[in-house]
């Protein structure tokens, strides 16, 4: 199978997921990505970074359709989104600039450790309790939580679903503005991430033809081209499985790659 052909089965995958379980594909694509870059013998020190990086720019493309069709819904609640930005923009080039300082190695198995949470989380399904506030939280802890969010977003190559999500839901935000909420949100984290991972690898000699700083471009293309189709699938087939049976092997999954990582 050629390169080219893998990620565009990885789109396939991580859009399915997506549409099936309600999160962003990066807890699928950096994974794969990973084990692809190594399998093209490229160097350890630099392919989880891009892989991180190659991943948030997917994310940009991908995140386009989703925030359109929750606010065509009226699900969004776009005053907090603005407020989270500010954090965002300054948390997500913070967090990019914070993974390049870290060595490629040392960031798997950072990244490992975040998948075994995330599969601790769904298999359970962990949810903070509503605080039930009658007013919405203010733009301090907004562009706090975004800025933090977005650090955390722009190491682990996520758009901060599954970290939005769970705070805007203990700040008393429904779950369905909550969930419609965070997917605005990743719009920003995915762009200014990504762009910070373009600007911290530019002038790596050791990145592959074909790459703009920590972004592989192949690979990007052949992800978001399959993802975008694969979403609408995924979103139809959940309503015809068992969701608690789907998250629950969906958290053996990312278990299995998160001490794959560690061991």
């Amino acid at each position: 199978m050629t390169p080219f052909v893998t990620f565009a089965a990885l789109g396939l995958l991580s859009g399915l997921l997506s549409g099936l379980f309600g999160i962003g594909g990066g807890l699928v694509i950096v994974p794969v990505l990973i084990y692809t870059f190594t399998l093209q013998g490229l160097p350890p020190d630099i392919l989880t970074h891009l892989a991180v990086g190659t991943s948030l720019a997917t994310i940009v493309f991908t995140s386009i359709n989703s925030v359109l069709a929750h606010h065509r819904h009226g699900a969004v609640r776009w005053k907090l989104v603005t407020w989270m930005t500010l954090g965002i923009i300054a948390g997500s080039a913070a967090g990019a600039v914070t993974a390049s300082m870290i060595t490629g190695p040392l960031l798997q198995k950072i990244i490992g450790i975040f998948a075994i949470l995330m599969a601790c989380q769904m298999a359970f399904e962990l949810k903070p309790r509503s605080t039930d506030q009658t007013q919405s939280p203010n733009r301090y802890s907004l562009s706090l939580a975004g800025g933090v969010i977005g650090w955390a977003s722009a190491i682990f190559g996520i758009g901060g679903g599954s970290l939005t999500v769970p705070y805007l839901h203990w700040k008393g935000i429904s779950m369905k503005e909550a969930v419609a909420t965070s997917a605005a949100a990743g719009l920003p984290i995915s762009i200014s991430a990504s762009a910070s991972f373009i600007w911290v690898g530019l002038g790596d000699a050791s990145l592959p033809q074909w790459s703009i700083g920590f972004v592989y471009i192949p690979a990007l293309i052949g992800i978001v081209c399959t993802s975008m189709l694969s979403a609408r699938a995924g979103a139809r087939l959940a309503h015809k499985l068992d969701p608690r049976l789907l998250k629950r092997l969906f958290a053996l999954l990312l278990l299995t790659v998160g001490l794959n990582f560690l061991l």
